[in-house]
């Protein structure tokens, strides 16, 4: 059976709606012991496991026992949910292909921190967020899904990154599907979906 490893940081929103599709997640692992999302998966019956990273050196060192609990679960994908590291180069090449990112922008706008901030900063009129396979460039690699929501007149940072959110929740877990599904195809470092899915979602 296909199954998912998730990288948490935090609360794991993403995390829980890859959980409530019903997607076949196998273990849920975080670098802080105090991630809120490490609750919740083990209350569903997930296997849990914390590697901190302030326990190891270098991040070299930290990735190495990262790949140690990761491959104990043998997944078929690996999920970065909220996970907030930068990874080495030989980790991203390690599962290169079969692992996942999403990003709160229409990117390549917006890489990095911030994005909802540096969007209304911009004056943009359209914001949202891309699930893209995770390559060694920050918030780069092959974009499977993007979903846009419109930036209001009144918009603030909360308001915005709670739509954005909310479309999130929408559109990590068909990325993930599509993926254990076998329907993902990269084409000249373009990702196309089998079949008649559309990969833009567009939110009032």
């Amino acid at each position: 059976m296909n199954s998912i490893v998730i990288l948490i940081s935090g609360r794991g929103s993403n995390m829980q709606a890859m959980v409530e599709a019903g997607l076949p997640v196998a273990a849920v692992i975080s670098n802080r012991a105090d991630a809120a999302g490490l609750e919740y998966a083990a209350g569903r019956g997930i296997a849990t496991a914390i590697i901190a990273h302030r326990d190891y050196a270098t991040r070299e060192a930290f990735d190495a026992a990262l790949v140690r609990a990761i491959d104990g679960f043998r997944p078929d994908l690996v999920a970065l949910a909220g996970f907030m590291r930068i990874l080495t180069e030989d980790f991203v090449l390690r599962y290169q292909g079969r692992m996942l990112n999403i990003h709160p922008s229409l990117l390549p706008a917006f890489p990095g921190l911030d994005t909802h901030a540096r969007a209304l900063a911009a004056g943009v009129k359209l914001h949202g967020c891309s699930v893209h396979f995770v390559t060694a460039e920050l918030d780069h690699g092959p974009i499977i899904i993007q979903a846009a929501v419109p930036v209001l007149p009144h918009d603030d940072e909360v308001k915005l990154a709670a739509r954005v959110l909310a479309q999130e929740h929408r559109i990590y877990p068909q990325a993930a599907r599509w993926f254990l599904d076998g329907n993902l195809v990269i084409e000249s470092g373009v990702v196309r979906v089998k079949g008649d899915h559309p990969q833009q979602l567009y939110a009032p």
